[in-house]
């Protein structure tokens, strides 16, 4: 009750930003829910350990979609933890497809909507068919800007699509917010792209737009001057064109504040250690004891970056953090 207290005559503003109170309510739910499991090491313990998790971004694998998004810095961390896991796959020059993609997000988040996946698709290929296969930096960084900004971005593809239709910036209706299912699905854009009139619309008349968006909109959205610079360098725009080169910029990782820059992005010195060892171990005894010895290391690197745990844990609120591969690195704890 005290902590309670406290919280609810700390500075509002602070509390809204934070979504501390959020935060409270989900660990209070979880409390409850699994309370024989908490039981054994304390209350005060599995709250300290929930707000710490929730700290280092440990604190989304295996969480229903509804809470993944509920908040930025929930947005976020699981930006953090889909690059975490599966950054061997790119450092392996893998291309995926856009199934594979949704494949390896549902393992994190089971009920992740296949529509994010397609939007972010769509973005890194530039609107082209989104049975093209994307290499994991592609997909990665298109990902990140569809998911952090999503109602943001579903705002602006109503504009566009408005402009598009030939009415008049005068005439355009800004949303203040548009929920996903009211966005045309991809079928619904394939369908319709041969009755466009014209690839693209005036940027000087999207930007106005978007500048009159960003003032009335509540939701999180990339830098104006972002925006703008991108929309100063061409005569015409598509939507995914835009969008294409919003996920390029470097401003966008800065803001949001999980991933690295592309030439960083799959820097990975342990990882890459640990699979130097194997091939020297292969190089100089190539013999069967040898090499089923090396065989064996290299399953255990996989299984190191595996994002999957034991089934037990699915549900935990990562109490326990260090029972998932790479969520963590030891300088975060």
């Amino acid at each position: 009750m005290i902590t309670l207290h406290l919280i609810l005559h700390t500075d509002h503003s602070y509390i809204s930003d934070s979504n501390v109170l959020f935060y409270l309510n989900d660990a209070v739910i979880q409390l409850l829910e699994h309370k024989e499991e908490y039981n054994q090491f304390g209350v005060i313990r599995y709250f300290a350990e929930y707000f710490s998790s929730v700290k280092n971004s440990n604190h989304v694998l295996f969480r229903e979609f509804n809470y993944i998004q509920a908040t930025p810095h929930n947005r976020a961390s699981f930006i953090r933890v889909f690059w975490k896991c599966y950054r061997q796959i790119g450092k392996s020059g893998d291309l995926l497809s856009m199934l594979e993609y949704r494949s390896l997000l549902q393992l994190l988040c089971p009920d992740f909507p296949v529509v994010l996946v397609q939007s972010a698709a769509r973005i890194a290929v530039m609107d082209d068919t989104i049975d093209c296969l994307m290499s994991f930096s592609d997909f990665l960084y298109a990902f990140q800007l569809q998911f952090y900004y999503q109602e943001f971005l579903d705002c602006v593809l109503v504009i566009y699509q408005d402009l598009l239709a030939g009415k008049s910036p005068n005439t355009v209706i800004v949303p203040t917010s548009t929920s996903i299912e009211q966005i045309p699905s991809v079928s619904t854009e394939e369908n319709n792209k041969e009755e466009r009139p014209q690839d693209g619309v005036e940027p000087s008349t999207l930007a106005q737009c978007i500048d009159a968006l960003c003032d009335r909109s509540k939701h999180s959205h990339p830098p104006r001057s972002c925006m703008r610079e991108i929309l100063n360098q061409t005569d015409r725009i598509s939507y995914y064109s835009f969008l294409m080169s919003l996920a390029k910029q470097e401003a966008i990782n800065q803001t949001i504040g999980v991933l690295p820059s592309k030439a960083e992005l799959l820097i990975d010195p342990e990882m890459d250690q640990e699979l130097d060892k194997l091939i020297a171990q292969i190089v100089v005894s190539p013999s069967s004891n040898s090499s089923s010895s090396a065989v064996g290391g290299l399953k255990e690197v996989q299984k190191k970056a595996s994002p999957r745990r034991n089934i037990h844990h699915r549900r935990r609120m990562e109490v326990e953090s260090d029972g998932s591969t790479e969520e963590t690195d030891s300088s975060e704890n």
